[in-house]
């Protein structure tokens, strides 16, 4: 719990650092993109400190000090003069407020969601929750008809297999209570990092079909070899080892079947419930809650396009060997012949999760600790850098490796 708990306000104290070189720097073009995996290598322990966070010292010079306080005095001194004058605040606004324009803007939101999700979308995923959460309370209840044994009944195994068997969305939440120990409790954060890497897997026929359409070939043609065992399934896609003709060791990350459109019914539904939710009551317009859900909507359907993800990756190796950080961090190579708007082949690099401090202990003479700095400095480069950052950084898109690369 030591580690966890240190690694967490590593991770505040990097915000609060992050956060402070945006508002002072003005860095507006940085946006997020997917970027499946990045590796940490254990033999290099230096900690490199990104030089654009050193403006701080300057900020808190007794100059700037001295003028921020006088600027606070004048308009104290100017608020106690004005306040006897100021007229009185109007009304809140309410929904009879809104103008026509308004009301016809948010009927043409409602349809062009309903048009993204598809006709099917409402009665589909209506029925895929029904499904879901009587699977779920069958491996809990007892069966007179089968005999089978039943699981003991607990909250947070119930609800991470509720979340897993409704799909992308809610693995994607699962995702984030598993990356959040200071929102959640204890129990339920450690039951939900299977929500990284080890949901329930389709079966290989299912992936095999996938890979066959996808490269217009039989699979045999392509690889050597395919373990049909996944290495790792997650909210959108599974992944499966597998060796090349020419002998390269790669794995292959499948995008799941019709995972698209349970994704644009249940972001659709999202948006268009924040955005009447705005209308009913227009003090919530300051919190922009659709404008936040669209963006959201966006950036998860932008990960369905593995083409996009393996543009990001290569430009992340780029930044790795402009930085001097090969001997630090590694992504892996692309092999873009083997690679679909639905399925990436990509090297295959061996190593632990950066959740298991012990095995972490083991590869490397290093207290983890000294990894994780390592790991969150070479991030913050990246996000001050490019122009772009990783925005999916748990413990599943990461891994120490075993040995040098």
């Amino acid at each position: 719990m030591f580690h966890i708990k240190r690694s967490v306000s590593l991770t505040i104290l990097l915000v609060a650092h992050v956060s402070a070189a945006f508002l002072s720097n003005s860095f507006l073009k940085s946006d997020s993109r997917p970027v499946p995996n990045i590796y940490w290598n254990n033999e290099q322990r230096e900690t490199r400190n990104p030089p654009s966070l050193a403006f701080h010292k300057d900020l808190l010079s007794n100059d700037n000090l001295s003028t921020i306080s006088q600027h606070y005095a004048h308009n104290r001194d100017r608020s106690s003069n004005s306040s006897a004058t100021t007229p009185r605040r109007k009304n809140p606004k309410s929904v009879r407020d809104r103008t026509p324009q308004e009301t016809q803007a948010l009927i043409r939101d409602l349809i062009q969601a309903s048009i993204d999700a598809g006709p099917r979308a409402a009665p589909t995923r209506t029925f895929q929750a029904y499904i879901a959460l009587t699977r779920t309370l069958r491996d809990f209840l007892p069966s007179a008809s089968t005999g089978r044994s039943v699981e003991t009944f607990s909250a947070p195994v119930a609800l991470r297999k509720l979340f897993e068997r409704m799909g992308a969305t809610y693995i994607k939440l699962g995702q984030f209570i598993a990356s959040s120990p200071t929102l959640f409790p204890s129990e339920y954060v450690l039951e939900f990092q299977k929500c990284l890497d080890a949901t329930e897997p389709l079966s290989w026929n299912v992936i095999k079909r996938k890979i066959e359409k996808e490269l217009d070939a039989p699979i045999r043609s392509v690889f050597e070899s395919v373990d049909s065992k996944p290495l790792a399934s997650a909210s959108i896609a599974q992944v499966h080892a597998a060796k090349l003709k020419t002998g390269e060791d790669v794995v292959i990350k499948v995008q799941k079947p019709n995972i698209d459109e349970s994704l644009k019914a249940d972001l659709s539904f999202i948006f268009v419930a924040s955005r009447v939710l705005e209308f009913l009551q227009p003090d919530f317009e300051r919190t922009s809650l659709s404008a936040i859900a669209s963006d959201i909507r966006s950036s998860m359907l932008e990960e369905l396009d593995f083409q996009k993800e393996a543009t990001n990756v290569e430009e992340f190796r780029t930044f790795l060997a402009e930085n001097n950080f090969r001997g630090v961090a590694k992504a892996p190579r692309i092999y873009r012949q083997y690679t679909t708007h639905k399925i990436m082949t990509m090297e295959r690099l061996r190593g632990v999760s950066m959740l298991d401090t012990d095995k972490i202990s083991e590869i490397t003479s290093s207290n983890p600790e000294s990894t994780i700095v390592t790991a969150l400095n070479v991030w913050t480069t990246s996000v001050v850098n490019m122009p772009w950052f990783h925005a999916d950084v748990h413990a599943g898109n990461l891994m120490v490796l075993e040995g040098r690369y």
